[in-house]
């Protein structure tokens, strides 16, 4: 059977404001298969190529896409940006281009201007997954998010989830919103006032940390320390005080709370070392969950 250009960029993954919930379901299931699987190597893309395209550093979700990508037995192209002909004024369009003219099946992207993939992804004729564009949206981060959620509780719907930090800049908050949303989950933000989205504002409530911490779920986002020059922050210390989830604030979660964060993790800022590693943490299984969820979404762009 042939598979028409058209179908094949329906299998892009570029975010999750515009998915189904049975889609996304769809992707939580699969993953649960996968993880469930007793081999390591399923190699039903052996005869595929995928590029991961990494246009801003992320090594630990290219790490995560690489292997997610090797286990089903796909051939994989890294590409940085850093030691690309990009540095030398090649733009994003002609490099995506010019690694689909080479018969590469499906890319992987991630880059800082929000908007570009979306424009790419109309252009081309391979299934494009957003590995994080811009402060737009980060799919793969919040599906994983999802799944470790479900595989803790059971069901989403009537969930409450507290989202902490810089929500101003963040994809994932926005796409953790999106998708929980779609389930009947219950979305809060919390931020000072500079970090705080006004767009967002129309569909989850800003609370007090106070509030957020009741819920079922905190996510708390990492800090930028970057931004301290643009005056963001006057110090991680100051910020830790005020919205950083300290061993203090944490010994006063309900019991069946669980802690999550997109990682990596500036400790002792955003969250107390001591916390990261605590028995109400996810983070590290947050991790492990991003190998089954990436394979369910690789498998879907590229299977044939």
């Amino acid at each position: 059977m042939i598979t028409t250009a058209s179908q094949l960029k329906e299998r892009s993954l570029l975010g999750l404001k515009e998915m189904s919930r049975s889609e996304i379901e769809s992707i939580l299931d699969r993953a649960y298969y996968w993880e469930s699987q007793p081999q390591k190597m399923v190699p039903i893309l052996q005869s595929r190529f995928a590029a991961n395209m990494f246009f801003e550093n992320s090594t630990r979700t290219r790490f995560s896409f690489e292997m997610a990508e090797k286990r089903l037995g796909a051939q994989v192209l890294n590409f940085s940006a850093a030691a690309s002909s990009v540095e030398k004024g090649e733009s994003i369009y002609d490099t995506v281009r010019t690694l689909e003219s080479m018969g590469i099946d499906a890319g992987v992207i991630r880059l800082k201007p929000a908007g570009v993939l979306q424009e790419l992804a109309e252009k081309v004729n391979i299934p494009l997954v957003n590995a994080g564009d811009g402060n737009n949206e980060h799919p793969t981060q919040a599906l994983l998010d999802l799944y470790t959620m479900r595989k803790t509780f059971g069901e989403l719907k009537g969930l409450s989830v507290s989202i902490i930090g810089d929500i101003l800049h963040s994809r994932v908050a926005r796409s953790n919103l999106w998708a929980l949303q779609k389930f009947g989950a219950k979305v809060s933000f919390c931020a000072p006032d500079n970090m705080q989205a006004s767009d967002l504002a129309a569909y989850a409530p800003y609370v007090s940390m106070q509030e957020a911490l009741q819920a079922d779920v905190v996510m708390m986002l990492r800090v930028q320390l970057e931004r301290h020059a643009e005056g963001m922050l006057r110090s991680g210390e100051e910020y830790r005080e005020q919205y950083g989830l300290t061993e203090e604030r944490a010994a006063k979660l309900k019991p069946g709370t669980i802690i999550m964060h997109p990682a990596p993790v500036n400790r002792n800022v955003e969250i107390d070392s001591a916390v990261v590693e605590s028995e109400q943490s996810r983070i590290f299984p947050q991790m492990a969950n991003g190998v089954p969820i990436r394979m369910a979404v690789m498998e879907r762009a590229m299977k044939l």
